[in-house]
């Protein structure tokens, strides 16, 4: 594999590439997305001479937006592949001049859920990558296989064989790394959503902070149609591959080209359906907040209907001789009040073992 970056307005081989693609092996030409539009036209003599053909203009447009959504696209002679992946912070805070999220918030993982789009431009001998600035994915892989090419020079097969054979192979193996950086991302969503579940669900905690629900339920649907759109793009390379496979590629190497495919897939929709759980529940979490604070309204409810029926009949014998009747029982006896205190007090405190053994004056978690 001959690895060509295109950097500085020059052409810099970090190994001698050829005049022609190699015959057991691909030319990877990968750019910075800034300086996609300086280095064009260098680019587009590098497709037509390695890969057989130009990019097509509307092509190279999408390559240079850096807020296109993932799609396949394809000509005659290459496929073109968009993918977003997750940004690191450091992108974030060059980009913006900001911060991904605040320590102290308790959603804090959410806002971290901002993508920044690759591009792949895959030929039979050819890969071209447009990567946002200081892309994690193009060094790694950069470092990785030159370390392994200088092995394999040395060693032989061994370090040989962890090379890719093909530039679609190539493209998969980083597409699958930046998959993964989802499904990592998914542990630590996971552990703040359910802690804040939990502090919603708590009856002694303060006020829910809805603005933080919010934003998480904000970044769980933009993931969640990221995901929909990686999957359709991703879905519709594979289709293509079978119907279409590399006259470069033999049963065995396309087989294995097939089965990397599917495996990202497959890790899509693990975290598309890990979104989609998530989601769910958030919002059984509301509902159960929003029921439990109907719950503690109904035996607030209760309580007071339990103490208004026992002080009804108080205000009952209180009204009965409070009447302006010259001749009423007990007004004339020196121990009426006392008898009538009594049967009050007798009467509430009778209706209130009966309302506290039927638990109308039970207080319930």
């Amino acid at each position: 594999m001959h690895i060509v970056e295109i950097a500085g307005g020059t052409l810099r081989f970090l190994e001698q590439a050829p005049e022609r693609p190699p015959q057991n092996g691909f030319i990877w030409i990968y750019l910075d997305r800034d300086e996609m539009a300086a280095e064009l036209p260098g680019l587009q003599q590098a497709a037509q001479k390695l890969g057989g053909s130009p990019l097509h203009e509307l092509h190279v447009k999408d390559l240079a937006n850096r807020a296109h959504p993932s799609r396949y696209d394809y000509t005659s002679v290459y496929d073109l592949v968009i993918f977003r992946r997750l940004a690191s912070e450091n992108e974030v805070h060059a980009e913006l001049g900001e911060e991904i999220a605040a320590p102290d918030s308790p959603l804090a993982a959410f806002a971290r859920i901002r993508t920044r789009a690759m591009g792949f431009v895959v030929f039979d001998r050819l890969l071209i990558t447009v990567h946002p600035a200081g892309c994690f994915a193009a060094r790694l892989f950069l470092d990785r296989y030159l370390a392994d090419a200088v092995q394999a020079d040395g060693l032989g097969s061994n370090a040989r064989s962890r090379l890719p054979l093909h530039p679609s192979d190539l493209m998969l193996r980083m597409l699958n790394l930046m998959v993964d950086s989802y499904l990592d991302l998914r542990k630590v969503l996971s552990v703040q959503l359910d802690s804040w579940q939990q502090q919603l669900l708590d009856p002694a905690a303060g006020a829910a902070d809805w603005g933080a629900l919010l934003t998480a339920r904000n970044a769980l649907h933009t993931l969640e149609d990221l995901c929909e759109e990686q999957k359709d793009a991703m879905q519709e390379w594979l289709d293509s591959q079978r119907e279409q496979p590399s006259p470069w590629l033999s049963p065995a190497e396309n087989d294995s080209l097939l089965a990397r495919a599917r495996d990202v897939v497959e890790h899509i929709e693990r975290v598309v359906h890990h979104v989609t759980r998530m989601e769910e529940g958030a919002e059984t979490a509301v509902q159960i907040h929003f029921s439990a604070l109907g719950h503690r309204t109904n035996e607030i409810m209760r309580v007071l209907t339990a103490l208004t029926a026992i002080f009804l009949p108080l205000n009952l014998i209180a009204g009965i001789f409070g009447m302006n009747f010259e001749v009423l029982p007990f007004t004339k006896n020196a121990a009426g009040f006392w008898w009538t205190l009594g049967t009050m007090a007798f009467i509430a405190l009778s209706l209130g073992i009966i309302f506290w053994r039927k638990h109308y004056l039970a207080r319930t978690r």
